[in-house]
């Protein structure tokens, strides 16, 4: 699973997930890109096992970079707790996602299978997503 080796702060606020996404909104990398289209946050389970149905589907030919990395923490109290006493303990780790964002890009495979294998990941993540290719997004 993906998580931050090491962080100023072990708990934070939930915060406010408002507005577009700036950064990360263009492909940089590859030719073809998932992009979220509602805000969300997304766990590392689910980021890793969008990552496996990819590179199962394109067979590990081409390359996939995962755009989202989840470094805020997610803290939850146990089940059955009296209110009160503290902030719970980390339960796992999130990344925020805001609309526009792009998820994952793949390059060096035909427009196609790349289609399918963005396919296959959008049902594993918690957001609706688009699939793009560069020249849509203007890049």
């Amino acid at each position: 699973m993906l998580m931050p080796s090491k962080v100023k702060h072990r708990k934070q606020h939930r915060g406010r997930r408002k507005g577009l996404a700036y950064r990360g909104s263009s492909l940089a990398f590859g030719e073809y890109g998932l992009i979220s289209l509602e805000p969300a946050w997304i766990n590392s389970r689910h980021i890793e096992s969008a990552r496996v149905a990819i590179t199962h589907h394109i067979k590990r030919a081409g390359k996939v970079w995962i755009r989202i990395f989840p470094d805020k923490p997610y803290t939850k109290k146990p089940a059955e707790t009296r209110m009160g006493k503290g902030k719970g303990a980390l339960d796992h780790w999130v990344a925020v996602v805001k609309p526009g964002r792009v998820l994952f890009e793949i390059g060096g495979v035909s427009p196609e299978l790349a289609k399918e294998a963005m396919c296959l990941a959008s049902h594993k993540l918690p957001v609706k997503t688009k699939f793009v290719y560069r020249e849509e997004i203007g890049v």
